[in-house]
């Protein structure tokens, strides 16, 4: 009987110990790994992957001088992790170790710039909260979007692109919840503070899109720019059409450097995202509450599926608290909120 019983046991251990090897062998032989084919497969996506993680490392040696390339790259940077996920996808189909080794350079790269974006850098308090917001002058509902702001709890309410016809819309809609205010152009500015030293900023382009004004918080003076630069396109044939934008970027730039106030918050549609090398007049002295303090990725345009933050707000000579997206209203942006601490 013991023979009998270790007979069995050991054509059980053969039969378990061969079923490992059978899998083992069917593994490698869907994988190459026996031959050289698993690293001979894929050196097309592995050169495509090393190209992406260059193009992500080098963005701002991207030229502009065709087609604003450069510009228009770093416009959409963060939607780099796209081609990222289809290089993974093409590595597993393929098979390829080469592939997979490679692709893990971008991946590196992007998380290098972006994965501490991913998470909620948002902190309590602060001493003035802000909302900017491009209402879109074809915006179907204007009295709606004027009451979602009066309730969003800012202190200081900036508005772009409001058209002469909406112009009354906004001040009623706004002037209970922030009575002192001024609208210049298509840019306006509402506050529960007094305002004063309010004038027009010129931005190079023939008619008021910027101003600034002085408000006079209980932590005291700070000079509020509202901006809206202008608008760029993609084209086929003469590629991301910046250029009137960079000009205003520049003038923007040259306003805030010769700005006296020691506290300075800029709110508007700038546009551009923080990548862009174009608003580096701006970006270069001014700080993004978004960046420093903000909740996710914060993009702010389209509405219907955000995929850029072109909508901005930027600070100097005050401390970033906390920075969130605001819910979609009748425009196809974003409003977006932040919390600054104005504490010396």
């Amino acid at each position: 009987m013991a023979r009998a019983h270790m007979a069995e046991s050991g054509h059980t251990g053969d039969t378990v110990d061969g079923g490992s090897r059978a899998g083992s062998r069917a593994w490698r032989d869907r994988w190459g790994v026996r031959g050289p084919g698993i690293w001979r497969r894929g050196l097309v996506l592995a050169a495509l992957a090393v190209l992406l993680a260059l193009a992500m490392m080098l963005h701002a040696d991207i030229p502009n001088s065709v087609g604003n390339l450069g510009s228009l790259w770093e416009t959409f940077l963060p939607w780099s992790g796209v081609p990222i996920l289809l290089l993974l996808a093409g590595a597993l189909l393929r098979r390829s170790a080469t592939a997979l080794i490679a692709v893990l350079l971008p991946l590196l790269v992007w998380a290098n710039l972006f994965a501490g974006q991913l998470t909620s850098k948002s902190g309590t308090g602060g001493d003035l909260t802000v909302v900017t917001h491009n209402v879109n002058a074809e915006n179907p509902d204007p009295q709606g979007t004027a009451k979602a702001l009066a309730a969003s709890g800012a202190d200081v309410v900036a508005l772009e692109e409001v058209t002469s016809k909406q112009a009354d819309t906004f001040e009623k809609g706004l002037e209970r919840s922030h009575r002192h205010h001024k609208l210049m152009g298509t840019v306006g500015l509402w506050s529960k503070y007094p305002m004063r030293d309010v004038r027009s900023v010129d931005l190079k382009m023939g008619w008021p899109r910027a101003m600034r004004a002085t408000v006079s918080t209980p932590k005291g003076d700070v000079a509020v720019y509202v901006a809206h630069l202008p608008s760029v396109r993609v084209q086929f044939r003469s590629g991301f059409t910046a250029g009137k934008r960079d000009g205003s970027a520049a003038a923007l730039g040259y306003a805030i450097r010769h700005e006296k106030a020691d506290k300075i918050v800029l709110l508007g549609d700038l546009n551009g995202t923080m990548n862009d090398r174009s608003l580096s007049p701006i970006t270069s002295q001014m700080r993004s509450v978004q960046g420093a303090a903000g909740d996710g990725m914060g993009f702010s345009w389209p509405a219907s599926f955000p995929m850029a933050r072109i909508d901005q707000i930027m600070v100097k000579g005050a401390t970033p608290v906390s920075a969130w997206s605001l819910p979609s209203t009748g425009s196809d942006h974003l409003p977006i909120a932040a919390s600054v601490d104005l504490s010396d």
